[in-house]
């Protein structure tokens, strides 16, 4: 039997960093993927590609749909900025759209592949990984030992049990990367991150689209003045949104979709459509494991872990979709990098980070997050403050014609700490990395007044909310003394 420091099951986003890691750090690593995905790079040698989720169905191609979408929208929008001969692009081909996505995956595909992977060292064993004992994985009928072994199976759509669905026939996100013409109308079940990201990026490819959310607005998990902001922008696109409503039943009627719809309220009605995207949420990946077995306690959310992402059985760990508590591709790549240090490194175990975890919602606008939300904070009656900051006062985004709806709020609490920050903004994502540093770091929301932000820079939103936040520490004895060092300057 073979015998290995860590042998990883799964070879998505944690997967992959795990046994790239271990590899490096001189360790012997198996990884066992059941799924290798054939793809060829423009003008290269095709590679069996790995990656998981997130290359083959999640971030990477969702992301360059979204782009090909946004051009869409931006030739549409160009008349706005005075560009003549603009005019509506009309329905696009979508399977020429899929085509560009595709080479996007294809492009990225070598830095998952397995060829690359045991250029690193790392025994590759394509194969469903299934655990044996605590120590003991076998794939297709060989078992090899392992000191430590990691469970990074990932997870898939939860599909829920609606009468005449699966005999209707739907999407999500897996197969909807093989679609190749576009819906005249999409239905769209979920007002989640998938859900709203891909209805807007096929409402600006020429689709009309119906999101229908059980949650009391989409976004859910975002204040509802952040996701009124992008509820906004998606209305303006002719996207419908129903609220508080869940789809009962489907069925098929003249060669098309028929969708009915139950409000929390009012009476049901029928949604028409070409075509059904299933987006209402994940569930783990912990079947064929042999959980039981191995005595690996679990649930229906997934395998349950420690903060140092140590299951019950002291050799075996598990990290990403399939053990929580987020389900995000960088998520699973920090809990791999804490694996790593608690598997092969001598010092103290590491835990994991989680109130300074960040999300990002890639629609248009984006809506990035960190720590704690308002609504958060009022529920779990702790002590804040919020500030906010307009974007609608911000140079830069007046010069890109960017909407005055989108911008920052910050919680702070008594001595001015940052407690969590939203933005709302096209490129939330990226403006999200100075205030997440300074919250890492236990920073009040002051010291982002004290940097030199570039003019004119979507980055002054910083400074602009950290104004407003010194504005309310000026207690009336400064306040005076100030008021009268001004005077005296102006003499």
């Amino acid at each position: 039997m073979e015998r290995y420091n860590l042998v990883v099951i799964g070879a998505g986003s944690g997967g992959l960093v795990v046994a790239a890691g271990g590899a490096g750090l001189g360790a012997r690593v198996a990884l066992a993927e059941k799924h290798a995905l054939p793809f060829t790079p423009e003008g290269g040698t095709p590679v069996r590609a790995m990656g998981g989720d997130c290359l083959q169905y999640g971030c990477v191609p969702s992301k360059a749909l979204l782009r090909a979408a946004k051009a869409a929208h931006a030739a549409r929008e160009a008349g706005r900025f005075a560009i003549r001969g603009a005019s509506d692009p009309g329905p696009q081909d979508l399977g020429a759209v899929m085509d560009y996505v595709h080479g996007v995956q294809a492009h990225i595909a070598p830095a998952d592949s397995v060829e690359r992977f045991e250029g690193l060292g790392v025994n590759v064993l394509l194969g469903a990984g299934k655990l044996r004992s605590a120590h003991e994985v076998e794939v297709n009928g060989t078992t090899v030992w392992g000191r430590h072994v990691v469970v990074a199976t990932g997870s898939r759509a939860n599909i829920p049990p609606i009468p005449g669905l699966e005999e209707t026939g739907y999407l999500t996100n897996e197969s909807v990367w093989h679609a190749r013409k576009l819906p005249g109308s999409f239905l769209v079940m979920g007002g989640g991150p998938i859900g709203t990201e891909i209805g807007q990026a096929f409402a600006r490819l020429g689709s009309k689209v119906t999101i229908v959310s059980s949650s009391p607005h989409i976004c859910p998990k975002e204040d509802a003045d952040v996701a009124a902001v992008l509820v906004k922008q998606l209305k303006a696109e002719g996207v419908t949104i129903h609220d508080e409503a869940s789809a009962t039943k489907v069925a098929k009627r003249d060669g098309r979709k028929v969708v009915t719809v139950e409000p929390k309220s009012g009476a049901e009605f029928e949604v028409e459509v070409d075509e059904i995207l299933v987006a209402t949420g994940r569930r783990p990946n912990i079947e064929g494991l042999n959980l039981e077995g191995a005595g690996v306690a679990f649930s229906k959310r997934g395998i349950e872990i420690d903060a140092k992402c140590r299951t019950n059985v002291p050799s075996v760990w598990a990290i990403g979709d399939v053990a929580g508590p987020y389900l995000f591709t960088h998520w699973a790549g920090y809990q791999a990098g804490v694996v790593l240090r608690n598997t092969l490194s001598p010092v103290a175990l590491a835990s994991c980070d989680v109130s300074n975890t960040p999300w990002i919602t890639y629609t248009d606008p984006e809506i990035s997050h960190v720590g704690l939300g308002e609504e958060e904070a009022k529920r779990k009656g702790i002590p804040h403050r919020v500030f906010r900051a307009s974007f609608g006062h911000n140079d830069r985004a007046i010069c890109d014609g960017t909407s005055e709806d989108n911008f920052m709020k910050v919680l702070v609490d008594a001595k001015g700490r940052i407690l969590g920050a939203t933005i709302v903004h096209p490129h939330a994502g990226d403006l999200l990395g100075e205030i997440a540093l300074a919250k890492k770091n236990g920073l009040r929301l002051s010291a982002l007044g004290s940097v030199i932000h570039a003019y004119p820079s979507l980055s002054e939103i910083h400074g602009a909310v950290a104004r407003e936040y010194l504005r309310t520490s000026l207690t009336p004895g400064r306040k005076n003394i100030l008021t009268k060092l001004a005077a005296f300057l102006r003499r």
